[in-house]
């Protein structure tokens, strides 16, 4: 496990390098074996490392590469005169096989991503859903604890939600839900993070953000609701702040508040921010 952690954060040129390495010292190995002993299995090993890990065409790089190599290494020692087709033939064969397990590997680590992606974004409005937001406050959580950094959280719901489905329909409360997601993203940093948690509740990530800097953000997010959302559909926005200096212990306590906060906000005034501030 940690070795495919170290994989996965390498450069993909560190990575190809490695694959080449490994496909030269097989082709090294299996040049002083001779034809005794076939070393085919391990030709496929900088091919997959390749496609897995940096893409489709390293892979065929690297499977042209253990073509190659395999050749040189059928050819060591042989005479000139014992130069076959038969030769050629099986590497071509080879070849197809490594081109093949690179279009497959790459292919299955290409579906797994999309599988990822889909699991952690809300399929209405193409930001993160509430999985991933967990997942990214909890890794703030443990930055905080290791670094000492602050990080603010804020939840939002949508006043008079209901009323927008009733009134104008579904459609309509599904394309209010999309435009308040890209009002938010275009309003945020690009460290920032949004999720939709679900029906008309949103939450913000502040990384790395302490007091003046999240009221910041969180003013500009309700001007730019203001602007693109509220003056199109009769609604408001209910909010929740909370920058944390030294981190809860435990997520629900993290996100307990910011949501204990926004509806205090939308059960006793609507359309405002209430804001605090956790630790020392």
């Amino acid at each position: 496990m940690k070795l495919i952690d170290l994989l996965e954060k390498m450069p993909r040129s560190g990575i190809t390098a490695v694959a080449l390495s490994l496909c030269v010292v097989v082709g090294l190995l299996d040049g002083m074996n001779g034809s005794d002993y076939t070393l085919v299995p391990f030709y496929l090993v900088p091919v997959i490392l390749a496609a897995w890990f940096v893409g489709r065409k390293a892979g065929y790089f690297l499977s042209l590469a253990g073509a190659l190599a395999w050749l040189l290494a059928e050819m060591w020692g042989r005479e000139r005169d014992q130069f076959e087709f038969a030769l050629l033939w099986n590497d071509l064969m080879e070849l197809l096989l490594f081109l093949l397990t690179a279009l497959v590997v790459s292919s299955l680590k290409g579906a797994l991503e999309r599988e990822k992606g889909m699991a952690r974004t809300d399929q209405l409005t193409g930001i993160s859903n509430r999985r991933h937001y967990l997942e990214l406050v909890t890794g703030e959580m443990r930055r905080n604890l290791r670094y000492m950094e602050p990080f603010t959280v804020a939840y939002l719901d949508i006043d008079k939600f209901k009323a927008v489905n009733d009134a104008m329909g579904h459609a309509e409360g599904d394309k209010l839900l999309r435009q308040v997601a890209n009002t938010i993203v275009s309003a945020i940093r690009e460290t920032d993070k949004v999720a939709r948690l679900g029906g008309d509740e949103f939450a913000l990530l502040l990384p790395e953000t302490a007091e003046e800097s999240a009221l910041t953000v969180a003013k500009k997010v309700q001007q730019q609701l203001k602007k693109e959302v509220e003056s199109r559909w009769p609604i408001t926005f209910s909010m929740g702040l909370v920058t944390y200096l030294q981190s809860p212990a435990t997520i629900d306590e993290v996100i307990g508040r910011a949501d204990r906060l926004m509806y205090e906000v939308k059960e006793k005034y609507k359309d405002d921010l209430r804001y605090e501030v956790v630790g020392d």
